[in-house]
């Protein structure tokens, strides 16, 4: 199992006993360097929910949920009709199993082109959102309609963490993210985390200009031996990629 941990007690014990005990897909890997931003979100004074879109039997959701501070909750959207009507019930029973109290998430059943972002907000309260991770249907269509639909109800400080990117599944939903950044040129890409596998895909994490200072070094520092030095060449800018074995290609 590959030695990474996010440094959050809850979410890393998690990560070590249950992780891939919860159906899914998301990678270890990638739940940790995320549980590590939401428990730097929280040592720098960040609060807000968080939301998942896509959480299918919850294996992210859980890591994410379990990084809650006080006070906060986590919001869980799907369809859950897929592969069958019984995953919102195994959702469920996956957070009583690990931990998370049902006073601090809520299941909201419904496809997320079918609400608004003013419908959104009233689930949650009025309150805003310091980390989402969109884990939808994997086309551009959706994940333009997720990611405006969780535009209005960021928190300024906010982390989007976009799952599959450079999917070979999935070639063209990249497309909807660079449209993003030109429609939003506040936003920027703050880090790839690389695939462990064919299906632990890429994830993008993105966030405003003015926020890189808050998570760049300290991702860099805390996730040294997994930097990838030459990052992503994003034309304009570079952003850090990180990945579990960080190499250049060989010339022979």
């Amino acid at each position: 199992m590959l030695d990474i941990a996010s440094g959050h007690p809850a979410i890393d014990l998690y990560l070590a006993q249950s992780y891939e005990q919860v159906r899914g897909m998301s990678s270890r890997f990638a739940a940790a360097i995320c549980g590590h931003l939401i428990r730097r979100q929280s040592a720098v004074g960040i609060s807000g929910e968080l939301l998942e879109i896509g959480t299918f039997e919850g294996r992210f959701f859980i890591a994410m949920a379990l990084g809650l501070a006080p006070g906060e909750k986590a919001l869980g959207i799907d369809r859950f009709d897929w592969p069958d009507t019984g995953v919102e019930a195994r959702f469920l029973a996956n957070c009583a199993a690990h931990g998370i109290p049902h006073d601090r998430y809520l299941s909201w059943k419904t496809d997320s082109r079918e609400i608004t972002s003013d419908e959104l907000r009233e689930k949650l309260g009025g309150r805003s959102v310091r980390f989402v991770h969109i884990d939808s249907h994997h086309s551009r269509e959706c994940l333009t309609n997720d990611l405006e639909l969780v535009a209005p109800v960021l928190h300024r400080d906010a982390i989007i963490c976009l799952d599959d990117m450079l999917h070979p599944g999935y070639p063209m939903v990249i497309s909807a993210v660079f449209d993003y950044f030109v429609r939003h040129p506040d936003m920027r890409l703050l880090c790839v985390v690389d695939r462990e596998d064919i299906v632990a895909a890429p994830k993008f994490l993105i966030c405003r200009s003015g926020a890189l200072a808050l998570y760049e070094q300290d991702l860099l520092s805390s996730f040294s031996r997994f930097h990838f030095l030459l990052n992503a060449d994003m034309e304009t800018y570079v952003a850090l990629v990180l990945t579990p074995r960080p190499r250049l290609a060989e010339v022979g």
